[in-house]
Parts: structure tokens; C-alpha cells; sequence
């Protein structure tokens, strides 16, 4: 694959969640080839979602932060609206912001199952539904769903739930914006070595390496590769399309 096919100069390309983990790895993945990139974040108790994305915005060229709870229509708007001022358009979006909140069914609170559908899917929604006007022709956007939408991990009702509705909401995105030549795809992550990841107890973590064909959690590196190849001139023609980064864990 040659260089200059994930070429990105001048592109605009919104993350959100991007403070950390994959969203963290998207900012600086496109902006080493010369994207331009806002780095969402959401505000936490001690403050470190902030500092993370000041932090990435200096690592990386051309970048800003902007505060934004993906949860919220009203806050969704104004953070594109800021987009449209300051960039004119955009280019890729790339729909990252994800919480947990895994408990089993006869325990799990309605807040619990609310707050993982508001941020996961309902934080996907308006973010499309606000950035539809400014997604430029020939725009792309990346939706992060996961292997437990298809797999339903025990204890994961909400999540699963979230991540397989965003499946569903990117194949509507897909065929409402393909006129505009928009593709809309969705990248179902397995099991990958973030922050997340490295929360879950010790013999959960060992049963699911004994799961993946190829031996190692994922990489961060892995999404953002086909991130990019998504958004890229090479995958003009793919959309509507789950892609599973999973090593061989979930081939269904």
C-alpha cells in the first residue's frame, strides 16, 4: 500500500472520545499524515480527560480540543456548529466515545442500562444527525461497535445492546448518505489492549487470549489501520460494512 493512499493533508477529521485509548491512537494516526483534528473529550470528576486531550493536542500538529458530552443533542450541536466556524466542514468522523457499565441482567439498574445507551448510541445518533450538514461530499464516517454486539458477553446487556444498535444506525447512515457519496462503516473491535481492557480481572483476561487464534490482545494500532483504510480513497466503494479487528476471536 503506498503512502500517498492514506494521504489525509487538509482533510478535517473529528474524534470522539479521543482523550485516550483508540480515540487517542485515531488523532495522532491521522494527523501524522496530515489530517487536521478535533479531539473530543467529555468533562470527568478529577479533571484527566481534559488534561489527556490538552496533552494530545500538543503531541500532534493541527489539532484542538473541544469539550463535548456526546450524550447530550444540545451539546452535540454547538460543538459542530464550532466545527463549521473554525474548519468550514468535515471530512471523517469517526464516532469513538464509549462507556461500560456491565452488571447482569437481574441486577443492572435502569441508569446503568440508560447511561451505556445514551453515551454509546444515542451519543452515535447525534452525532450524525448534527454533523450530516457539515460532512463534505465524498466524507466518511466510522462508527466503534464491538465484538459483544454480535458475541453477547455475560453481563454486558447494555453494552451489547448499544454496540448493536450502532451497527444497525450505520447501514441506515450508509444508504441515506450514499447519494452524497458519504460511506458510512462500522469497525467491531475484540479484545484490545486499553484502558478498559486492563480493568477487567486477571482470569477474565487470560480465558479470552485462550480464545484468539492469533495469541495477543489487539493493538491500538490495529483499529486506527482500518480506520484509516476506511476513510481513505482505497475504500471509496465499501459502506454499509461491520469490520471485525478481532484475531481471529469472533469470525461469524
Amino acid at each position: 500500500m503506498a503512502t500517498g493512499d492514506l494521504d489525509f493533508s487538509g482533510k478535517v477529521v473529528l474524534v470522539t472520545g479521543a482523550s485516550r485509548g483508540i480515540g487517542a491512537g485515531m488523532v495522532r494516526g491521522f494527523a501524522a499524515r496530515g489530517a487536521q483534528c478535533i479531539v473530543n473529550y467529555v468533562t470527568d470528576r478529577d479533571g484527566q480527560n481534559e488534561a489527556d486531550a490538552r496533552a494530545l493536542v500538543n503531541e500532534v500538529e493541527h489539532a484542538v480540543a473541544v469539550h463535548c458530552d456526546v450524550s447530550k443533542a444540545s451539546e452535540v450541536a454547538r460543538m459542530m456548529e464550532l466545527v463549521r466556524e473554525t474548519h468550514g466542514g468535515l471530512d471523517v468522523l469517526i464516532n469513538n466515545a464509549g462507556v461500560l457499565r456491565d452488571r447482569t441482567l437481574g441486577k443492572m439498574t435502569e441508569e446503568e442500562w440508560n447511561f451505556v445507551l445514551r453515551v454509546n448510541l444515542d451519543g452515535t445518533f447525534h452525532c450524525i444527525h448534527e454533523g450530516a450538514a457539515l460532512l463534505r461530499p465524498g466524507g466518511r464516517i466510522v462508527n466503534l461497535a464491538s465484538v459483544a454486539a454480535v458475541a453477547g458477553f455475560y453481563g454486558q446487556a447494555n453494552y451489547a445492546a448499544s454496540k448493536a444498535g450502532i451497527i444497525a444506525l450505520t447501514k441506515v447512515a450508509a444508504r441515506e448518505f450514499a447519494k452524497r457519496q458519504i460511506t458510512a462503516n462500522a469497525i467491531a473491535p475484540g479484545f484490545v489492549d486499553t484502558d478498559m481492557v486492563k480493568a477487567m480481572p486477571a482470569e477474565v483476561t487470560r480465558q479470552f487470549m485462550q480464545q484468539i487464534p492469533m495469541g495477543r490482545a489487539g493493538k491500538v494500532e490495529d483499529i486506527v489501520g482500518a480506520a484509516m483504510f476506511l476513510c481513505s480513497d482505497l475504500a471509496g466503494y465499501i459502506t454499509g460494512q461491520v469490520i471485525h479487528v478481532n484475531g481471529g476471536f469472533w469470525m461469524g
